[in-house]
């Protein structure tokens, strides 16, 4: 697989765009992520003719539509922060991204929770930042947090589950003969799809059957849409014990007493917070290797982003 394209926040790689001429490195970013990914990085501030350094900002009003203002001189960049990340947003439709990671609290790049000054000077942190606001609304199902949000374990663990998936998808896009790789694609991530919403398991698997009903377009586009949606809703662990359990039932015939009730006792435990979904995962994969199932074998939900990250092991 070719590294996945991400927009990134430019402050966020060390880069020395802030409005105090300094940076907000991100180690696991840089580091760890960055060994499977390829940055595109954004400064809003800077693209659009601010310099570095430069007078504070922040937004005020009305937080549906907020204005973006020099804190000092009381002058107004609302427009001009508006055109460019417009113009900009268009220009990234050709990079290919995968999604977008935005540095938190920025009055441009915020994604949620950005203080919005009322009209006594009071902040509200109910705001969205002007250029993440507007790539969002361009881009609404694409893979989006930011640096902040990542810091939870689960939060980091499925942004990157989606980003990768988008990766896959769009590599079966590319193929030759569409129609078997998709049945490939589908068939493979059918439990990892069904761990997020057995509503979208079930819309997508009837999607695929009747694939003959769309035009190519506009199958693929449906058929995206569902995985983004679906990936995006929380996999909790009533829904990962479900599909634990759906692969035991691979082996019924195959495990011995024992080891049935050592499967089901560590998918109890996991489903009571004593142990991470790394390890009822580890033990059913050494049975799909031990007895070649093909089916699980195939299951991206086994492996659905580099062991490296580390992105099961949290309780």
């Amino acid at each position: 697989m070719e590294k996945i394209r991400l927009g990134i926040s430019s402050c966020l790689l060390g880069n020395k765009v802030r409005y105090d001429g300094g940076h907000k490195l991100d180690k696991f970013l840089t580091e760890t992520l960055g060994k499977y990914v390829e940055y595109v990085p954004v400064c809003p501030e800077v693209e659009c003719g601010l310099g570095v350094p430069r007078p504070s900002m922040r937004l005020e009003g009305n937080p549906d539509a907020p204005r973006l203002i020099v804190t000092s001189t009381r002058e107004d960049l609302t427009e001009r922060m508006i055109t460019w990340a417009q113009k900009r947003v268009t220009a990234l439709e050709k990079e290919n991204l995968c999604g977008f990671i935005f540095k938190s609290d920025s009055p441009s790049s915020g994604m949620e929770r950005v203080k919005v000054y009322n009209d006594k000077s009071m902040p509200m942190k109910n705001g969205t930042g002007i250029f993440a606001g507007i790539f969002m609304e361009h881009f609404p199902l694409l893979p989006v947090e930011d640096e902040g949000r990542l810091h939870d374990p689960g939060l980091r663990e499925n942004f990157i589950e989606r980003i990768f998936a988008l990766k896959r998808w769009r590599e079966t896009l590319g193929t030759k003969n569409f129609k078997k790789s998709l049945i490939d694609f589908h068939t493979k991530h059918k439990l990892l799809i069904l761990a997020h919403s057995t509503k979208h398991y079930q819309t997508m698997g009837k999607l695929v059957a009747e694939q003959k009903k769309y035009s190519a377009n506009d199958f693929q586009k449906y058929y995206q849409d569902l995985l983004l949606e679906a990936l995006k809703i929380k996999a909790t662990p009533a829904k990962h014990v479900n599909v634990l359990q759906h692969m035991m039932g691979y082996f019924k015939e195959r495990l011995s007493a024992d080891e049935k009730k050592e499967m089901l006792e560590l998918i109890k435990q996991y489903h009571e917070g004593y142990v991470p979904l790394v390890v009822p995962v580890t033990l059913i994969s050494h049975y799909v290797r031990k007895y070649n199932e093909p089916y699980l074998k195939e299951q991206v939900y086994l492996n659905p982003h580099p062991a490296e990250l580390q992105l099961r092991n949290h309780v």
